[in-house]
């Protein structure tokens, strides 16, 4: 697996220049996320809370239609703060299930073990530190079903091949009958995308510009935030916000650790993140064309954002 220094180089060496949306997650830009989903104009957090606090009960209704126990699995659970209502709900009703979060961070996992621990003594957890697709081998030894959380809209980071690559994956690591409940962000009125992309506050531009910052700590870069802007466009006929980091001039910028010099042209981009903007339609051929039944939708009220629920076939 390439490192944060050969994924630069490589990203920064391209015509058109990229560094993967998944470096943006160092501690600060966690912290920066953390304000992101603060922002009245990032609706997708308030609408995947609204439809999970709305619909819990039609949820588990969906997730015990097959009787038995299951495990709840969900990808990159950080503070697993979306799915604490899920999880308080499913204790209330006595369902038999373990909680079973995957996560590459310890740190991650250890916090959430911890804070679950003394909220709910009596909830089963079983914290996997690992990638997804180890996680679900090391779950699929059991005979209980899994239940895929993959919340947040974090399917829309890939591109149309991606995206069914990754689901495909999803699928070739679980038993028929189990299931995957993943959230979705949909197409709608494009000003209010764009609103939650390029807020005035200038809090996405931090989030993006922070990727220069971790290069400079990590890699011993030389790169002066103050000397790049942000930019990001949304295309109504493809769905997709393409984030940027854009030179404001002509400029050269060299990265001690990996002895590497980059070379800018003035406003040459950088692309940092691809979100996806999905329509309701779509639901069933994505579920279908990748080993899935599609079964059921769960929308918020402005029909803003989806949580859709499909059993693996």
């Amino acid at each position: 697996m390439p490192t944060f220094g050969e994924d630069v180089r490589t990203g920064l060496s391209k015509e058109n220049k990229s560094i993967s949306s998944k470096y943006f997650y160092d501690a600060k830009g966690s912290a920066i996320f953390q304000a992101i989903m603060r922002m009245p104009s990032y609706y997708l957090t308030d609408s995947e809370f609204e439809i999970l606090e709305t619909n819990k009960a039609e949820i588990l209704k969906l997730f015990t239609a097959d009787e038995g126990p299951f495990n709840l699995v969900e990808f990159g659970a950080g503070d697993g703060l979306k799915t604490k209502i899920l999880i308080e709900f499913f204790l209330k009703q006595n369902v038999d299930f373990t909680y079973a979060p995957i996560d590459i961070s310890q740190d991650a996992l250890d916090n959430l073990t911890n804070d679950l621990g003394q909220r709910w003594p009596e909830l089963k957890i079983n914290p996997l530190h690992t990638d997804y697709f180890n996680g679900l081998d090391v779950l699929q030894r059991e005979e209980r079903r899994n239940i895929v959380l993959f919340l947040g809209s974090n399917l829309g980071n890939f591109d149309p091949t991606g995206a069914n690559l990754f689901l495909s994956e999803i699928r070739a690591h679980l038993k028929p009958q189990d299931g995957l409940f993943i959230g979705l962000d949909l197409q709608k009125n494009p000003h209010v995308i764009v609103r939650a992309y390029d807020d005035p506050e200038g809090i996405t531009k931090s989030f993006n510009l922070n990727l220069l910052n971790r290069i400079n700590q990590e890699l011993g870069g030389h790169f002066d935030p103050m000397k790049f802007d942000f930019y990001c466009s949304y295309s109504p006929e493809t769905g997709e916000v393409r984030s940027y980091i854009v030179s404001k001039t002509d400029q050269k910028v060299r990265i001690d650790s990996l002895d590497f010099e980059a070379e800018f042209k003035q406003w040459e981009m950088i692309h940092t993140e691809i979100s996806r903007k999905f329509r309701l339609n779509q639901m069933p051929a994505l579920a279908n064309n990748n080993g899935f039944e599609f079964i059921s939708n769960s929308l918020d009220c402005k029909h803003y954002f989806v949580n859709s629920y499909w059993k693996a076939k």
